[in-house]
């Protein structure tokens, strides 16, 4: 197996998922959080809890940029920070209830368009691509500790 040629297949594919990732997310709006804090939503409500700097590292933003939206999550009752116990400088973000189902709802959005994409697929294709899902989330796509 040509290791860089399959590599050279995988530029385009993550390209892709980011497209889609924004095309179906875009209609997501909200009236009360900017694009950028619905990212970290997004983040937290699919990777609890989350350290600051999990949050900053991902969305590629400043520690105090990181911060200072947070903050303004906050403020909205929408996520909250829980103080680890073995280390009291660190704490835990994540999702209120109130945040919780803001996401749902963001998801359930999502789903329609995502629905319309396989609507067309067959029973065996749909079961290839949730193979391939598993495959690529558990051999390519999983986080190293």
């Amino acid at each position: 197996m040509d290791k860089y040629a399959l590599f050279q297949q995988l530029i385009p594919f993550i390209s892709s998922v980011h497209q889609i990732s924004h095309d179906m997310a875009k209609d997501v709006k909200s009236d009360t959080i900017t694009p950028l804090q619905y990212k970290i939503m997004e983040y937290l409500a699919v990777s609890p809890p989350a350290l600051l700097s999990d949050i900053s590292d991902c969305m590629k933003i400043s520690m105090p940029n990181t911060s200072r939206e947070l903050k303004k999550l906050t403020e909205q009752q929408l996520i909250e920070k829980v103080v680890d116990d073995s280390d009291r400088r660190k704490y835990y973000i994540h999702l209120t209830k109130q945040g919780t189902k803001m996401m749902d709802d963001a998801f359930a959005q999502i789903y329609l368009q995502f629905s319309e994409r396989i609507a067309g697929l067959s029973e065996a294709d749909l079961i290839a691509v949730e193979d391939a899902l598993h495959t690529l989330q558990a051999k390519v796509f999983y986080t190293q500790t």
